[in-house]
């Protein structure tokens, strides 16, 4: 849906359970609620699956 959108931000790799995203700062509100949505609405499971983000200008300010 970002490509869809004509968002720039791109998603560059995945890490076991970790998806990392290169976002524009004017989309970073807009990309987190497409990734939160697609990765909690992936499937229907009994219990809630709920995702934890975190943002910075690189992976160790993200962490």
């Amino acid at each position: 849906r970002i490509a869809r959108e004509g968002l720039r931000s791109r998603m560059l790799l995945q890490v076991h359970d970790e998806l990392v995203f290169d976002v524009q700062q004017a989309e970073a509100d807009r990309v987190q609620a497409l990734v939160r949505e697609a990765m909690e609405g992936a499937m229907e499971l009994d219990v809630p699956l709920v995702v934890d983000m975190d943002m910075g200008k690189n992976w160790l300010e993200a962490h």
